[in-house]
């Protein structure tokens, strides 16, 4: 039974995901953004997240406000910085990865919360997509059908490829990993899951990559791998091992590939969400949102320096060539 079938009156106000009030002349509304990387999120995710505000009538330094935090000490510190926010009282809570929504929750039932997630309902954030309830809502990136995709698009580069190691950030979960092996059975590819739980496996992960003789590398998708991306693409030049992304800012960076959504357009929804919420909406009743744009960008300046030749089938249909 739904609890708020039973609780009444005041109790139930003290438990009920919060939601905007009436906008006063001169409120300054307080949104939290709690990113689970190292480091503030790099480019274009904020700026496109202020543009997502913006085309909801929210202006950073004017009737706006963003407490950005990020984790320097991993899952323990996300939690307390999800406490951080609670404090400050702010208005709405835009979590990314699993952990950082998962953090969110546990520090309030009360603030609303946006999460962005490679699978919202995989990882138990919301009751289900269509009615999330709760306090929370977001976008689910459909990582496990992605990563799948991005195997096939290193079929299609290598089509005698037969061994693909793959880089997995396991606070992501197991359900890329089954996809991408349901997926591999039936192109006849061996997988070679390797994981990477900080900045410091990258480098054995490489070596455990030639080791088992892997013909390409297919990153999976994390807030950690995408923090680490320059440091996968040199390793990935360096022992010249084909690697592809999810984000097309990875294939601009010198990987050889990318397919996945459009990374600005993520954060920009994220920000449409967060502007309907203060606007008055219950993030509870806020369908979860999936990606709307999706990016396959090919690189033939690394592809020329691994000695490849891209199918022009592949080239045509590609959103972005990088000569």
């Amino acid at each position: 039974m739904d609890r708020r079938t039973f609780i009444v009156g005041g109790v139930a106000a003290l438990v009920a995901p919060r939601t905007a009030e009436a906008e006063p002349a001169g409120k300054v509304w307080r949104i939290g953004v709690l990113w689970p990387g190292s480091s503030a999120p790099p480019s274009p995710r904020m700026e496109a997240f202020r543009l997502g505000l913006r085309d909801s009538d929210y202006v950073e330094g004017q009737n706006v406000a963003i407490e950005l935090r990020y984790s320097d000490r991993g899952a323990d510190r996300l939690r307390e910085l999800a406490a951080e926010l609670v404090k400050l009282d702010v208005h709405v809570i835009a979590a990314f990865g699993d952990l950082a929504p998962r953090a969110a929750q546990r520090a309030t039932t009360i603030i609303p919360i946006v999460a962005i997630a490679d699978d919202v309902l995989g990882a138990g954030l919301v009751a289900s997509l269509g009615h999330p309830g709760g306090n929370t809502t977001g976008l689910t990136i459909l990582s496990p059908e992605l990563s799948a995709k991005r195997l096939g698009v290193l079929k299609e580069i290598l089509p005698t490829v037969s061994r693909v190691a793959i880089l997995w950030d396991p606070t992501t979960g197991t359900s890329q990993v089954k996809t991408v092996e349901d997926a591999a059975r039936l192109l006849k590819v061996k997988v070679q899951v390797l994981e990477v739980r900080s900045r410091g496996d990258l480098a054995g992960a490489f070596q455990g990559a030639m080791k088992g003789r892997a013909e390409a590398v297919n990153v999976c998708s994390s807030p950690l791998l995408a923090s680490l991306y320059q440091s996968i693409v040199d390793l990935a030049a360096t022992t010249r091992i084909p690697a592809i992304y999810q984000w097309k800012e990875h294939a601009e960076a010198g990987g050889l590939a990318s397919y996945g959504p459009s990374l600005a357009e993520m954060w920009r929804q994220t920000a449409h969400l967060a502007g309907k919420i203060l606007k008055g909406a219950k993030p509870g009743d806020l369908p979860v949102e999936q990606p709307t744009k999706f990016e396959l960008v090919i690189n033939l300046k690394t592809a020329k320096a691994l000695g490849l030749t891209i199918p022009q089938s592949l080239l045509l249909r590609a959103d972005e060539v990088i000569q």
